[in-house]
């Protein structure tokens, strides 16, 4: 699942390690256990699950990155298993890789915008946001567009997430809004206000931790996407915000003119290690008259790649006692006694067994590996069935979703078979975990559902219906489905994109939250294979009942603006 702005790659507990060149750093690792490649079989089995999940985790990968050989590798295992199963491609050119533009992009720390008579500066005042805005690429151009932006006006915009200004008043303008009031807040939100010049929101805080605050570390060598509508998003510290306009910054009504702003901020842009790609293939359906009609299956292939070398049991035995939802947690203010007392405890067992073990792999084996594998055994599943589906399933591995959803935003914008030939879209995330070290908040046999009410009543009732069948019976767990739920979960995975042209989604994760999430110590060792499997068999029999109705999903829920504010 994207984890937007709360996901922090630096973890708190760290061994002392000599000096060592960077090139070195990052081809340390922990001896995670490794299978060998083994032939798969027609049904999801605990076997198959297990041998594939070992290969898309594996330390070969290097984390998935988008942009990176690893990613480029995940792309190519995934199409070349698609090729041996015998599905359609369905990337560009009769291929099963659909190339999305990527760019390697680091900051210009050079820039300086000025307000009045203060200079802001980069890495003390503001940050341009190098992550990508889902229909927006950022920065990459002077502030101010081709000219270094003298005397740019500046408007109040309100907070995140809340009542905004309209986004006409902001033409030309440099509009500013507060920090998002909920932690899981997306670009996404500020994409309506493109007429803007630039946006600037009060997210910077240098030095306490938050959710949602932003990090200087998070922001060298970074990868974004190209080729899409430019907008500057700038993170300004609440200072540097409060510079620009006369009043007290509490109390700004919407639409109040501040100080005009001068200066530069952006990016240098440039190749990027490898191409990113998503992986599409179709397995064809049995009606002539249903077959070019779709249910697409989505999983998302990368993962955040790599960093400095840790000690890979301390972060388990730290995030056990006061981080249990992983990087979903913010680094507590402070650790008691008691808690650095049973950490050093579990830590220690650990230890007994394992020695230290430096890890720098973000090897990502639940997220979204475990999405991936079971996207691959549905399609084995579906493709050597004796009997197809009525309807044709569109099987889509998404890049970049860990970049804010872009790999699926980009398939749903440039689409490789008719939008309007997609009647649902299922999206799997997270769906390995569930033991009891990671305490699901739904029970052991919880599945999380989220969404496939939000559209179509439909879709919602038939989870229900094939849950009731005695081969399955989980408790399902609408929790992170409620309004208003602080995680965002229904905007933050790649269903929504599909969701925001009007498609009906059902988006399905083993567990909301587990202490290995966005950490090194995410590997293939601690899935619940068991587990993945039922679910797996689950999700198959759900894939087959809506691709065998006689009809499309009936939406009989409001259709969202494809480009407007997600907010759950």
């Amino acid at each position: 699942m994207a984890a937007n702005f709360q996901v922090t790659l630096t973890p708190l507990v760290r061994v002392p390690i000599r000096p060592i060149a960077r090139a070195l750093a990052l081809i340390v690792f922990v001896a995670a256990p490794s299978l060998s490649r083994k032939p798969t079989s027609p049904d999801i089995t605990t076997e198959d699950v297990r041998s594939r999940t070992y290969i898309i985790a594996d330390d070969s990968m290097e984390g998935r990155d988008t942009g990176k050989r690893g990613g480029l590798r995940s792309a190519r295992y995934i199409a070349g298993e698609l090729k041996r199963l015998g599905l359609e491609p369905a990337g560009d050119s009769g291929t099963y890789l659909q190339r999305i533009p990527w760019v390697s992009r680091r900051p210009d720390t050079t820039g300086v915008l000025r307000v009045g008579e203060r200079s802001l500066r980069w890495g003390s005042d503001y940050l341009v946001i190098p992550k990508l805005g889902f229909a927006l690429a950022l920065g990459g151009q002077p502030f101010g567009g081709g000219s270094r932006g003298d005397n740019v006006a500046t408007v109040y915009g309100g907070r995140v997430g809340d009542s905004t200004i309209a986004p006409d008043l902001t033409r030309d303008k440099l509009v500013v809004f507060a920090a998002p009031a909920f932690p899981f807040w997306q670009i996404d939100n500020l994409r309506r206000f493109t007429v803007a010049r630039a946006i600037g929101v009060v997210t910077l805080d240098l030095g306490a931790p938050s959710a949602y605050r932003i990090r200087r570390e998070t922001y060298w060598d970074s990868t974004a996407a190209s080729g899409v509508a430019p907008l500057t998003i700038i993170s300004v510290t609440r200072a540097a915000a409060a510079a620009m306009f006369t009043g007290s910054f509490d109390q700004l009504a919407i639409g109040t003119a501040g100080l005009p702003l001068s200066g530069s901020a952006g990016f240098i842009d440039g190749p990027t290690e490898a191409p990113a790609y998503n992986v599409v293939g179709i397995v064809r359906g049995s009606d002539p008259k249903l077959r070019a009609t779709y249910v697409a299956i989505g999983a998302h292939h990368d993962h955040v790649g790599m960093g400095a070398p840790v000690d890979h049991d301390s972060i388990r035995a730290f995030n056990q006692v006061v981080r249990v939802r992983g990087a979903d947690d913010p680094p507590p203010p402070q650790v008691t006694d008691e808690q650095w007392t049973r950490i050093h405890a579990i830590l220690d067992s650990l230890h007994r067994v394992h020695g230290v073990r430096l890890d720098s792999i973000f090897n990502g084996a639940d997220d979204d590996g475990s999405g991936t594998v079971l996207a691959l055994e549905l399609a084995e599943s579906f493709v050597k069935a004796k009997v197809k589906p009525r309807r044709s399933l569109l099987f889509v591995w998404h890049t970049a979703e860990e970049k804010g959803l872009y790999g699926a935003q980009y398939f749903s914008d440039h689409p490789t078979v008719p939008r309007d030939s997609i009647v649902a879209q299922v999206n799997m995330d997270q769906m390995g975990r569930g033991d009891p070290v990671d305490n699901p908040p739904g029970g052991p046999n919880a599945l999380v559902v989220i969404g496939p009410r939000r559209l179509s009543t439909e879709l919602g009732n038939m989870v229900e219906k094939v849950n009731a069948r005695p081969e399955h019976r989980f408790a399902l767990d609408y929790e992170f489905d409620r309004d208003n739920d602080p995680t965002n979960g229904y905007c933050r995975s790649d269903h929504y994109m599909y969701a925001r042209y009007g498609i009906p989604v059902a988006f399905f994760a083993a567990a909301a939250w587990y202490i290995d999430y966005h950490m090194v110590s995410d590997e293939a060792q601690y899935i619940a294979y068991d587990r993945m499997t039922k679910i797996g068999r689950f999700i198959r029999d759900y894939v087959a009942d809506v691709a065998n109705l006689s009809h499309r999903p009936v939406v009989d829920q409001p259709k969202p603006e494809p480009n407007g504010l997600c907010r759950q």
